[in-house]
């Protein structure tokens, strides 16, 4: 795909946008179901199917990814989804690849330490572009990136969760 093929997909989408700004509002919805083994479980997200399962260090198997290993992996696709969509708007050939990690300290999610932070204590996002770009194309690339980026915004400036349980 060009980077003319692009904006011409987001033309219409955009102007629709504008003129209707409750068309641009969606709901996304992931469900977990269990397996017989309470390690693991399925997530489908209406589209796929993905495998989860407890990570290893918390007594999962570690054949399949944990939900840190998909948290981390939503965080690289969209920001390198962002990214290679900011770099074709401005024209620019590039490959770009993307590292998300984290550190985690198991003791919180195990109840072993009350102190111990429950989740991610920090995140790293390692961007590389591959190609000839200008400062200021780089720089643009990058402000833009981090700003349109669902995810890296998500985590930035987290929105409330609600949680509704039904015992039936």
């Amino acid at each position: 795909m060009t980077d003319s093929d692009l904006r011409e997909l987001q033309k219409p989408l955009k102007e629709e946008y504008e003129r209707d700004p409750e068309a641009a509002k969606i709901t996304m919805t992931a469900t977990g179901e269990g397996h017989d083994d309470a390690r693991s479980c399925s997530v489908d997200i209406g589209r796929a199917i993905y495998e989860a399962e407890l990570h290893e260090g918390t007594g999962g198997p570690g054949t399949a990814a944990c939900s840190g290993d998909l948290l981390l992996g939503a965080l690289a696709a969209c920001s390198q989804l962002t990214a290679q969509a900011v770099a074709e708007n401005f024209g620019e050939e590039v490959d770009i690849s993307v590292e998300a990690s984290g550190d985690l300290d198991l003791r919180g999610t195990m109840g072993v330490d009350e102190e111990a932070r429950v989740g991610f204590e920090g995140i790293r996002l390692e961007t590389t572009v591959h190609g000839d770009v200008s400062e200021e194309t780089a720089e643009a690339l990058e402000r833009y990136t981090e700003k349109y980026c669902v995810v890296y915004q998500t985590l930035l400036d987290p929105p409330a969760v609600e949680t509704d349980w039904t015992f039936e």
